[in-house]
């Protein structure tokens, strides 16, 4: 968003603004509101897919659209809007959101899902820059991303298990959807609690701080990092099925692996000081490879299952250490407010671009994908640490 006319200087731990700590809890649940589709899409979208409201091809695309929609609404939101009545904002992204779930209760046919869906991406990617612009603002981001990715998950496993076991087996989908519409109508008692107007930067945020070859090789970063984690974890059922894994035990893998990720946030909050950005990132690239060409190998049941908690692990571990990469790539803070686009479309983009190297029923072309784009964040990030001292030689 761009900067208003009323900034002051910060405090303590803020570069401006000193929001409450009851401030700061209220915008990062207003964007976990947002972001809890991520966690619940294999639940609900499957529901739509068991029930016969899509097929197979046509709930890839659902998803894809939303996660599209989400990385462009995130994007338009924080480049292209002031950052005033930040609460009202809330509220009519929250009351939108509201409304595109119960769209997609109620819609016919994949067409009217796909609108639905991508009118609730956009909402959501609006509600995800409500977080993140606070977050720039601070002077320990990371940290304050660590939080931010902890309670999403967290909300995540807490929704997944309430409609997985209550709400669905008794409404469907449909009731999925609506009581995804409910928590976005009671997160209006929040939205008024978010700070009126985010104080001003000490820099004004423009796109052009964004293109320029650091900020551009770190979101390229991020968004090949995305892209592995996307492409397996798409595929992830029948490349167990190719490997004589059956689907029961994949979905408790799944589930298994939601923990591991809510771990993986709270380490990385509790840690992310005490370790250098440069080496987290190109460790868990090491990890991501790891892990991709174990799955590419045909593994048996353990090592299936190790492979998959440890992704599952570094998903979220990674995400302060990149939010450090996108501010030392831009000291304006405007990278930083493409993070959540660059994520989200490499979660979207993996699938598609998994998907056109499958040979028939065999999966193994999607690991090895993943594998060329963990390989390709690290090698980003060497060079932009080269394009950064260049540039501090320069100056």
């Amino acid at each position: 968003m761009t900067s208003t006319n009323a900034g002051h200087t910060g405090t303590g731990d803020w570069l401006v603004g000193n929001p409450t700590g009851g401030q700061l809890a209220s915008a990062l649940w207003i964007g976990s509101v947002g972001l809890l589709i991520l966690g619940l899409q294999p639940v609900l979208l499957g529901a739509l897919y068991t029930e016969g409201h899509v097929s197979g091809d046509e709930l890839a695309l659902v998803a894809t659209a939303e996660m599209i929609a989400i990385a462009i609404g995130s994007a338009i939101v924080a480049m292209l809007l002031s950052a005033r009545n930040m609460h009202w904002k809330s509220a009519v992204l929250l009351l939108l959101l509201a409304l595109a779930h119960v769209w997609t209760a109620y819609a016919a046919g994949a067409n009217a899902l796909m609108a639905a869906r991508a009118l609730a991406g956009l909402a959501e990617g609006g509600l995800v820059a409500v977080a993140t612009e606070l977050i720039a603002r601070s002077r320990r981001a990371e940290r304050i991303g660590g939080f931010f990715v902890t309670m999403q998950t967290l909300a995540q496993c807490a929704l997944a298990l309430l409609l997985a076991l209550y709400v669905i087996p008794a409404a469907g989908s449909a009731g999925g959807f609506l009581i995804l519409a409910v928590v976005c109508v009671l997160s209006l008692i929040v939205a008024f609690v978010v700070p009126a107007d985010y104080a001003d930067l000490p820099k004004d945020e423009n796109l052009t701080n964004v293109l320029t070859a650091p900020s551009i090789t770190a979101l390229l970063c991020v968004f090949c990092y995305f892209m592995f984690f996307g492409a397996v974890w798409a595929f992830l059922e029948p490349l167990g099925t190719q490997f004589g894994i059956d689907g029961r035990t994949v979905g408790l893998i799944v589930s298994a692996s939601l923990a591991a990720q809510v771990s993986g946030a709270m380490m990385a909050t509790a840690f992310e000081a005490r370790i250098d950005y440069r080496l987290a990132v190109a460790a868990i690239g090491v990890v991501a490879l790891v892990c991709s060409l174990v799955l590419a190998s045909g593994p048996d049941l353990i090592t299936f299952w190790m492979a998959a908690l440890a992704m599952g692990f570094i998903l979220l571990f990674i995400v302060p250490y990149q939010i450090r990469l996108a501010i030392t790539a831009d000291e304006t803070r405007t990278a930083v407010l493409l993070v959540p686009a660059a994520q989200l479309f490499g979660l979207a983009i993996g699938p598609i671009a998994a998907s056109l190297l499958i040979d028939g029923k065999d999966f193994r072309p999607v690991p090895e994908f993943a594998a060329a784009s963990a390989v390709a964040s690290v090698a980003l990030l060497g060079l932009f640490i080269l394009v950064s001292r260049r540039r501090r030689a320069v100056a």
